[in-house]
């Protein structure tokens, strides 16, 4: 049975995190990061496999960050060693016209991941409590209902994707999401260093500008989304992200400790398989 990974990014379950406490800078120890994410990496690899062979689950990781956070460089550095047949990343962005026509989570469900597949959210159903949440004019195009009470809008949503994450769960899927913490002056270099490499330049959104005006919003949103949905069933870890490796070795060891903790196992083949096996072996063994 799926268990929460221990470890002190963890986003307790009792609404107690407060994201001026959250680090974003892990300090000593950083120079281990490479050799740890290697190692874990090598783990992924074979729990990747065996998640596959026991088909019995699927795994669902979110990843959230402001603008320049890494999540694009975490994923693909977490999941390179990992078959390309047994992942699937997703990203999401501004709402299709088709979206806008069905609630606010439709989205999401046909790319949510089959079982024996580790499926990977890159931004998803929380921009709907972050970004909406900090621009609430984006809700005078989702064709609401007129009994939508914008007083409680928003707890409103968040049971909602309890609700949805809950039935997940029981039904087998394994979710582990991740805020990638990233300080606001490493946001602002990372910009600068878009802005001076040419080949990052394309990167660059001078739309991204105008968000880094409404920080502090969007840490209020992230603070109180990660206390209403860190659950024991999904949970939220609140990474320290101004150093890309630490950040990569951490989540990837997250995952590895939350796919080790479900039990997988390759199937054992029946009385009925074993015969099949012998009596090939022996037809191979016969052939010319």
């Amino acid at each position: 049975m799926f268990k929460a990974p221990k470890s002190k990014y963890l986003v307790p379950f009792d609404g107690s995190f407060r994201v001026a406490d959250a680090p974003t800078d892990p300090g000593k120890g950083e120079w281990r990061s490479k050799r740890r994410l290697e190692k874990a990496i090598r783990k992924l690899d074979g729990l990747q496999k065996a998640l596959y062979a026991h088909d019995r689950h699927a795994v669902l990781l979110v990843f959230q960050a402001m603008d320049a956070g890494g999540k694009d460089s975490t994923i693909r550095a977490v999941m390179e060693g990992i078959n390309p047949a047994g992942c699937q990343v997703f990203s999401f962005k501004r709402p299709s016209n088709k979206d806008l026509d069905h609630d606010y989570l439709w989205r999401i469900y046909g790319s949510l991941p089959e079982r024996g597949r580790i499926g990977i959210f890159n931004r998803s159903h929380y921009e709907e409590v972050l970004v909406v949440r900090v621009h609430p004019e984006i809700l005078a195009g989702q064709k609401l209902p007129d009994t939508v009470n914008m007083d409680t809008i928003w707890d409103e949503r968040f049971e909602s994707i309890q609700d949805l994450e809950r039935h997940l769960a029981r039904n087998g899927t394994v979710i582990v999401k991740f805020w990638l913490n990233v300080s606001r002056e490493e946001q602002k270099a990372r910009f600068l260093g878009r802005l001076d490499e040419p080949k990052k330049q394309w990167k660059f959104n001078a739309a991204d500008l105008k968000e880094r005006k409404f920080w502090d919003s969007y840490m209020d949103a992230y603070e109180a989304a990660l206390n209403a949905t860190s659950r024991p069933w999904a949970p939220w870890y609140a990474i320290p992200a101004d150093s890309k490796p630490y950040a990569r070795a951490c989540v990837a060891e997250i995952i590895v400790e939350a796919l080790g903790s479900i039990g997988l196992e390759y199937p054992q083949p029946t009385a009925e398989d074993r015969a099949t096996f012998d009596a090939a072996r022996q037809e191979l063994s016969d052939a010319d």
